[in-house]
C-alpha cells in the first residue's frame, strides 16, 4: 500500500452523472442477487416440505429415508454459505485477469437464472429424488455467483470513486444486502397475504422466484451499458495486470498476511455483528420468543427501513475519521450490549416468557451415561436417548432448564418447580411436560402478551414500537461495521490482485462466521438450556476482531488505490 501525495486534493463537488450511473448499476444488480439469495432462507421450511420432506401418498411415509433427508438437509444448509469463498476464488481470479465489468455480468446471470429455474422446478412428489438434487445444484450455483458478485461490485465502484469519497460511494453497495433482504420479505409478505397460507405453501411460494426474472432483465440491461473500471483498464493497457492472481494473492506471504488480517481484524467481527442484527434477531423472535412469522418479518422490515440510510452515513463518516475506528467501535459496542438488548427484546416481545425464565425452575435429572451433547448446528442429528430428547424438547419450547446427574441406572426425570413430571421416552412430544411448564407460567403459543401486528401500521402501538426500537439499535451496529468495510477491503490490496484478495476474506467472514451463526447459536441455546447463551458466539468473535483490529489493522482511508 502507498499513501497519496500530500498535494492531491479531495474533490468537494457532488457525484457526476456517470458516477451515479455506476453506483446505480452496481447496486441494483447486487440488490437483486441478495434478493435471490435470501429467498431460500426466508422460505426454507416451505421449500424443505416440497423437496425434502415429501410424504408418499400411497404409503403415508416419507419419500426419502432419514439418512437421505439428513444428507439433503446438510447440503442445502452448506451450499448457501460454505461455497461462497470458492466463488470468490473462481470469479476473483477472472475479475483480476479479464476485468471487473464482464465478471459481475456473468455472476448476475448465473444467480438470476438459477433463481428463476427454482420457481419452475417440479417438486419431489413429481420427479422424485431428482428434485432435491437439482435444487441443491442450483443453490450451489447461487453461492458461487454471490461469492463473485460482491467483490466485483465493490471494486468497480471504488475504482470509479474520487479520492476522499470512497467510503461514501461504496456505502451504497453496502445497502444492497439489507435492501435485498427487505425486498424479499416484502414480496413474500405480499404474496402470502394475497394467496393465503394454504395456497402459498402449495404453489404460491414459486412466485417470488419467478418474478426475479424481470429484475434480472433490468439488471443485465443496465450492466451491459457499463464501461470497464478506469483503474483496471489503465493497468491492463500498461501490461501490468496479473497473470496468476491466486498465486500472487495467497502464495505470497506479504499479501497473504494482509488477507488473514483483513479476515480476523475486520470481516470476522463485521460478519457476526451483521448476521446477529438482521438474521439471528429474526430467528430469535420466531423460534425462541414464539412471535408469529408475519409479525416478526414486519418488525425486522420496519427496523431495516429506519436503519438502512445509516450505511451511507457511516460510509461517508469513514472518509473523515477513518474506516478502522467506526468498524471496531461497532464490533466492541455490539459485543458489550448484545445481552441487555436481547433481554430487552424478550421483555417487550414476550413478557410472560421473561417472567417464566426468572421464576420457573426446570431441571432434567439423568444418569450421566445416557446424557449426550445437543450441539446440532445443521439439524441433521437424531436424538433418541430420553435425556437428550427431553432437553431438546424443552429447548424447542424456549424453556430454561438445567441438567443434573443422578446415580448410575437412575434413568431420567423432569422436575418443574420441585415436582416430578410424568415422563416417557417419547418426550419429544410429551404433553405432560408441556402442560407442566405452562401451568408453572410459561406462555402458550399465541399468548396475548406476545407482540403481534395485524397490519404494518401497528408500529404505533407502544409494545411494537419498543421492539422496533431495539431492533433498530441492532441495525445501527450493522451499519457501523458494514458501511465502511468495502472501502477498507479495496484499499488494503493492490489493483492487480484486488478482486481476488478482498473477496476471499469477505466471504469467509460473512459466509462462514456470519452465515453459520443462527444455526450455531441456537445449537448453543439447546445445549445449555439458556435462551441467551447463543449470543456468546457473536460476542466472542466480535471481541477478537476489536482487539486484533485495534493493534494490527492499518488505517486505509488515505491509500492510493491506483497502484
Amino acid at each position: 500500500m502507498s499513501t497519496i501525495a500530500a498535494t492531491e486534493k479531495v474533490r468537494t463537488g457532488g457525484m457526476t452523472k456517470d458516477e451515479r450511473f455506476v453506483i446505480l448499476a452496481s447496486s441494483l444488480g447486487t440488490v437483486f442477487e441478495w434478493y435471490d439469495f435470501y429467498l431460500f432462507g426466508s422460505l426454507a421450511s416451505v421449500i424443505g416440505a416440497q423437496f425434502f420432506g415429501v410424504i408418499d401418498p400411497a404409503t403415508k411415509l416419507p419419500m426419502f429415508n432419514q439418512a437421505t433427508r439428513d444428507i439433503f438437509a446438510l447440503l442445502a444448509f452448506a451450499a448457501g454459505f460454505i461455497v461462497r469463498p470458492f466463488g470468490a476464488i473462481v470469479f476473483g481470479r477472472v475479475g483480476d485477469i479479464v476485468g471487473r465489468k464482464y465478471t459481475f455480468l456473468v455472476t448476475i446471470l448465473i444467480m438470476g437464472l438459477s433463481t428463476f429455474v427454482v420457481g419452475l422446478l417440479p417438486n419431489a412428489a413429481t420427479i422424485g429424488i431428482a428434485a432435491p438434487i437439482i435444487l441443491i445444484g442450483l443453490r450451489l450455483l447461487q453461492g458461487l455467483a454471490l461469492g463473485g458478485e460482491y467483490g466485483g461490485a465493490a471494486t468497480y465502484v471504488a475504482e470509479h470513486s474520487p479520492h476522499g469519497k470512497r467510503g461514501y460511494y461504496t456505502s451504497f453497495i453496502q445497502t444492497t444486502a439489507t435492501l435485498g433482504l427487505f425486498m424479499s420479505l416484502l414480496v413474500i409478505l405480499f404474496t402470502r397475504s394475497a394467496l393465503g397460507e394454504t395456497e402459498f405453501a402449495a404453489w404460491g411460494w414459486r412466485i417470488p422466484f419467478l418474478v426475479s426474472v424481470f429484475l434480472l432483465g433490468i439488471s443485465v440491461w443496465i450492466r451491459l451499458r457499463l464501461n470497464e473500471s478506469p483503474v483496471f483498464q489503465k493497468m491492463k493497457d500498461e501490461g501490468k495486470s496479473s497473470k496468476a492472481p491466486l498465486t500472487e494473492a495467497f502464495a505470497n506471504w506479504s499479501n497473504a498476511k494482509i488477507v488473514i488480517l483483513a479476515l480476523v481484524g475486520g470481516v470476522m467481527g463485521q460478519g457476526v455483528v451483521w448476521y446477529t442484527g438482521q438474521f439471528y434477531a429474526l430467528f430469535f423472535m420466531q423460534s425462541i420468543l414464539k412471535v408469529d412469522g408475519y409479525t416478526a418479518n414486519l418488525l425486522i422490515a420496519w427496523s431495516l427501513l429506519f436503519g438502512t440510510g445509516f450505511f451511507i452515513v457511516f460510509g461517508a463518516l469513514s472518509d473523515k475519521i477513518g474506516r478502522k475506528p467506526i468498524i471496531l467501535a461497532g464490533c466492541l459496542i455490539a459485543a458489550l450490549t448484545f445481552f441487555p438488548i436481547f433481554k430487552s427484546i424478550t421483555s417487550n416481545a414476550n413478557p410472560a416468557l421473561e417472567k417464566a425464565i426468572e421464576t420457573v425452575k426446570v431441571e432434567v435429572v439423568s444418569d450421566r451415561a445416557i446424557c449426550g451433547d445437543l450441539f446440532n448446528p445443521v439439524g441433521t442429528r437424531v436424538f433418541t436417548a430420553p435425556c437428550d430428547t427431553a432437553r431438546a424438547y424443552l429447548a424447542q419450547q424456549s424453556v430454561k432448564y438445567t441438567t443434573s446427574y443422578g446415580a448410575a441406572g437412575s434413568g431420567v426425570k423432569v422436575v418443574v418447580n420441585g415436582k416430578d413430571v410424568p415422563y416417557t421416552a417419547a418426550a419429544a412430544s410429551n404433553p405432560q411436560v408441556l402442560a407442566a411448564v405452562q401451568a408453572a407460567g410459561y406462555p402458550k403459543a399465541g399468548d396475548a402478551q406476545i407482540v403481534k401486528m395485524a397490519h404494518p401500521f401497528d408500529i404505533f402501538r407502544p409494545q411494537v414500537a419498543a421492539v422496533v426500537g431495539l431492533l433498530f439499535i441492532l441495525v445501527i451496529f450493522v451499519t457501523m461495521v458494514y458501511g465502511p468495510i468495502a472501502a477498507m477491503l479495496v484499499e488494503l490490496f493492490p489493483t492487480r490482485i484486488r478482486y481476488t484478495s478482498m473477496s476471499l476474506p469477505y466471504h469467509i467472514g460473512n459466509g462462514w462466521f456470519g452465515g453459520l451463526l443462527p444455526a450455531t447459536s441456537f445449537a448453543i441455546v439447546a445445549s445449555t438450556g439458556d435462551i441467551y447463551a447463543g449470543l456468546w458466539y457473536p460476542i466472542i468473535f466480535a471481541s477478537i476482531t476489536a482487539v486484533v483490529g485495534f493493534f494490527f489493522m492499518p488505517e486505509t482511508k488515505d491509500v492510493d488505490i491506483t497502484k
